[in-house]
């Protein structure tokens, strides 16, 4: 089984880098080996437009077949504002933002896992900008 799940998120790991790569938005994991018998993962990632869903699925197709991953099945409703790709262990949903708000794949799954998608593909963490200390105020004389 550890063999299984290791390969499986390399596979993550593959999705991810080519999602990212075509600015997918709002990337997420989750990890639902324990809620799921029909696969290990599930990849979430929205596109800014429907012509952008399309370039995000054409990449990820791409980089599967390089991979030499068998698709099982995919799912590109036009026009529906959401693409599935399903690879056995990994199953991957492309959305509009509409359509991801519409369905709340992440409420439906929020017993699941979730997986750091940075850490996945080794970006560190930003470093949150520390505000320069303000000038102490100046007081105004009281009028006499």
């Amino acid at each position: 089984m550890k063999g299984k799940k290791s390969n499986a998120l390399s596979l993550v790991k593959l999705c991810c880098q080519a999602l990212d790569e075509k600015k997918a938005v709002d990337l997420q994991v989750l990890d639902v080996s324990a809620q799921s018998s029909i696969t290990d993962y599930l990849v979430l990632a929205t596109g800014t437009s429907e012509p952008h869903l399309r370039a995000l699925r054409v990449e990820l197709e791409k980089a599967i077949d390089a991979s030499q991953h068998p698709i099982l099945g995919m799912e590109t409703a036009q026009e529906s504002g959401w693409i599935v790709v399903d690879v056995f262990d990994v199953m991957i949903h492309l959305f509009t933002a509409d359509a991801r708000a519409k369905y709340g794949l992440e409420n439906l799954w929020k017993d699941a896992v979730s997986v750091s998608v940075p850490k996945l593909l080794g970006i560190a963490p930003k470093a949150k900008k520390r505000k320069p200390a303000a000038a102490p105020k100046k007081r105004k004389k009281a009028a006499k």
